[in-house]
């Protein structure tokens, strides 16, 4: 099955939907895969950097409010929203062909009192919601690149307001793309160093972990007697994420 939504400006090859041996797979504007879910599973995660993304659970197994800026297939959103339904997710998504795409053919439910999904500019979001949410899922690309506005060291500031008392942000980077040092090392200027990540795929994806208050390795070994009953009830390997977690002083052998 392949299916296009349009294009959106010259030189983009548009939104388009495949599906091959039942694993259903989104891309916007390159053969990069932005989403991708097996059709007999369709609130499972089947990509190993939105599994790692989880990994927040690892200091706040019970987020009450989740923000989500880029949406793509809305595969965080219906895993949170399936295994843990107290959870309120925001989603917002500046283009309206993947919020389409998200509900026609990626099984994304309608909004309710848990799930809200907006279609908006996430740089200009953040700054009008300071203090709403516990965790920050930021996954935006375009085209297979990062999106500069949501890469500035103004936006990560701005996500630092958002958060809530202990609250963190949860960055998916390219670990080979050649803005990743700077990228980072605003991450690291904006919350004070107090940062974390963990490599997927041999630095393909580096998920980052932003904490607005200091004391997140306390937590971490807080959580280590409890991350086996975690990893069971999400169906999660947060016992491996824990051990492979690094600190942002250990960052150098990612430049490399």
């Amino acid at each position: 099955m392949r299916l296009k939504f349009g294009k959106r400006r010259a030189g983009d090859d548009g939104l388009e939907v495949t599906e091959e041996r039942g694993m259903r797979v989104l891309h916007l504007g390159s053969r990069a895969i932005q989403s991708a879910m097996r059709v007999s599973r369709p609130w499972d995660l089947e990509l190993a950097y939105t599994r790692a993304m989880m990994g927040f659970l690892m200091f706040n197994p019970m987020p009450q409010d989740v923000l989500m800026i880029g949406l793509g297939g809305g595969s965080l959103a219906k895993f949170i929203r399936k295994q843990r339904p107290q959870t309120h997710i925001t989603a917002v998504e500046i283009d309206p062909r993947v919020i389409a795409a998200a509900r026609t053919h990626f099984e994304l439910p309608p909004d309710d009192d848990t799930l809200s999904v907006i279609e908006a500019d996430g740089a200009l979001y953040v700054r009008q919601h300071p203090g709403s949410a516990d965790i920050i899922l930021l996954d935006g690309f375009d085209a297979g690149n990062q999106v500069e506005a949501l890469a500035t060291q103004t936006f990560y500031t701005a996500c630092r307001r958002v958060l809530k008392p202990g609250g963190m942000l949860v960055v998916n980077l390219w670990g080979r793309d050649s803005e990743f040092a700077e990228y980072f090392a605003r991450l690291t200027r904006a919350f004070d160093g107090e940062v974390g990540w963990l490599s997927v795929q041999n630095k393909t994806n580096v998920i980052v972990f932003a904490f607005a208050e200091p004391g997140a390795a306390a937590r971490l070994l807080d959580v280590q007697p409890r991350l086996a009953d975690l990893s069971k009830r999400w169906g999660l390997d947060l016992r491996g994420f824990a051990r492979d977690f690094q600190w942002a002083e250990g960052v150098a052998p990612l430049l490399k």
